[in-house]
C-alpha cells in the first residue's frame, strides 16, 4: 500500500549501488536487482537511484499518527463517519481514526514515502517476504520519478478523485508484480496485458487476502472495499490499458478522473456538481462516486449487485454521472445530509428512488427524496436528517 507519509526516516552510514542507496546492505542487494527489471516493465523512465531503508513497527505507528493527524484530523473524521452513518454505510458511534489506524498497522509490511522519496520496509519481515515487498513497493518509486504521487492522491482533489487515481497507481504496482512473480514461477517471458481472463484470476486471489486480516474483514464494507479497490479494480485497469501491446502511463492522460472510467472502459469524463444551502454551516463537502454508489445500492438499499449487465446495482451505478454531498450542521448542533446524485439516463433516478421509499428506515435520519434537473440534466436530491433549501448547478470542470 501506497501511503503519502510526511514524515522522513533517519538516516545513517549507507551502502550505495549504482540505483540503489541504502544502509541496510541486504535491502541494497534486493534493491538493486528488481528496481532496472522493474523500471522496463513499468514502462516508465528511471532517472536517479532510490533510497531503501528498514523500520521498526513503532516507526511506522508514529508516521501513521502524524499521517492522520495531518490529513484526517479529529473534526474532519468526526464529519465523514457523521455523513457515512447518515447514508447507513457505517455505525454512527464508529471511530474512523482509531480504526484507519488498526487497518494500517495490520496491513503494512512496507511502504513508499513521497514526501522524502524513499521506500520503508519493517525490519520484523521474514526474509522470503523481503523480495515480494519490494517487488510492489519500487513500483511505485519508479512511478515518483514520472509524476508527483502526492499531487495525484491530494484528498483537496475530492474522494472519488482520489480513489480512481489511488487505483492507477496501485493497479500499475499489482500487474508489474504479479507479472514478475509469475514469468519467476513458470520460467519463461510473460506479459499479463495479453491474458484473456486475467479478471477472473485476480479478483479472487486479492479478494482472498481480506480473511488473512481480522480488522480488515471485520471493518465494515464501505471501508474494506475502499482499501481493496485501488489493488482489484486498479490492476484490471492497467491490464486493460496495456491490452494492445503498448505500456501506456495510466498516471498521465489517460489516468482515470473517477472510479467510473476505472470500472468501465467507455465512461466519460464526470460532471462536477457545486450545492448551496440557504441556511447551516457546511462542515463537509464531497462525493461518493459510482463505485461508492454501488455499495451503497446493494448494502442500505439491498438491490442485487455485479456490474452493469449483471446486476440490478452495477446497472444502476453505470447511469451514475456525478455527484456531491453536503454535511450541513445547524445552530443548534443539528446534522443532516443534502446528496445529488446526476444520472446519464432518467432510469436512473426512477430505479435509485423506488427503492429509497421502501429502504427508508436503513437510512441515519428522516428522508426526502425529489426529482430536480440541473441545467437539463436529471438528478436526485436526497436529504437525510433534516432539510434546507438547496440549489445546485454544473461546476467547472478542472482540465
Amino acid at each position: 500500500m501506497m501511503l503519502a507519509l510526511a514524515v522522513s526516516g533517519c538516516g545513517g552510514q549507507t551502502s550505495q549501488s549504482s540505483m540503489v542507496v541504502s544502509s541496510n546492505p541486504e535491502l541494497a542487494v534486493i534493491g538493486e536487482e528488481l528496481l532496472p527489471r522493474l523500471a522496463e516493465r513499468s514502462g516508465m523512465d528511471l532517472s536517479h537511484p532510490v533510497r531503501i531503508e528498514a523500520r521498526s513497527r513503532e516507526q511506522l505507528v508514529r508516521y501513521l499518527r502524524l499521517k492522520l493527524d495531518e490529513d484526517l484530523p479529529e473534526d474532519e473524521a468526526r464529519a465523514r463517519r457523521d455523513t457515512y452513518a447518515l447514508l447507513g454505510l457505517v455505525e454512527p458511534d464508529l471511530g474512523l481514526r482509531d480504526l484507519l489506524l488498526s487497518l494500517y498497522t495490520e496491513q503494512v509490511a512496507g511502504f513508499y514515502d513521497p514526501d522524502s522519496t524513499a521506500l520503508f520496509v519493517l525490519d520484523d519481515q521474514p526474509e522470503a517476504a523481503i523480495e515480494a515487498l519490494l517487488l510492489h513497493e519500487l513500483v511505485h518509486a519508479v512511478q515518483d520519478q514520472n509524476v508527483r504521487l502526492d499531487e495525484l492522491v491530494d484528498p483537496a482533489r475530492g474522494n472519488d478523485a482520489v480513489t480512481a487515481a489511488q487505483a492507477a497507481i496501485e493497479g500499475h504496482a499489482t500487474l508489474v508484480m504479479f507479472e514478475y512473480l509469475t514469468e519467476q514461477a513458470v520460467g519463461s517471458p510473460i506479459d499479463l496485458s495479453q491474458i484473456p481472463d486475467f479478471e477472473s484470476q485476480v479478483r479472487p486471489a486479492l479478494t482472498g487476502v481480506s480473511q488473512q486480516f481480522p480488522a480488515l474483514a471485520d471493518a465494515p464494507r464501505i471501508i474494506r472495499e475502499s482499501l481493496l479497490f485501488p489493488y482489484i479494480e486498479g490492476a484490471v485497469f492497467v491490464q486493460r490499458l496495456w491490452a494492445d501491446g503498448e505500456r501506456h502511463n495510466p498516471l498521465g492522460p489517460l489516468m482515470p478522473n473517477s472510479t467510473e472510467q476505472v470500472v468501465y472502459a467507455n465512461a466519460n469524463r464526470s460532471t462536477d456538481l457545486a450545492i448551496f444551502v440557504d441556511k447551516g454551516k457546511v462542515v463537509l463537502r464531497d462525493g461518493l462516486g459510482a463505485f461508492e454508489l454501488q455499495i451503497f445500492l446493494e448494502e442500505v438499499l439491498e438491490i442485487s449487485g455485479g456490474v452493469a449487465g449483471e446486476g440490478a446495482a452495477g446497472d444502476i451505478a453505470a447511469m451514475w454521472d456525478g455527484d456531491q454531498y453536503v454535511l450541513v450542521e445547524s445552530s443548534d448542533g443539528d446534522q443532516h445530509l443534502v446528496w445529488v446524485v446526476l444520472w446519464s439516463d432518467e432510469d436512473g433516478h426512477y430505479q435509485f428512488t423506488k427503492r429509497i421509499g421502501s429502504h427508508a428506515d436503513n437510512l441515519g435520519g428522516k428522508v426526502l427524496v425529489e426529482r430536480i434537473v440541473v441545467e437539463g440534466r436529471s438528478a436526485t436530491l436526497l436529504q437525510i436528517g433534516g432539510s434546507v433549501d438547496a440549489m445546485v448547478e454544473l461546476a467547472p470542470s478542472e482540465s
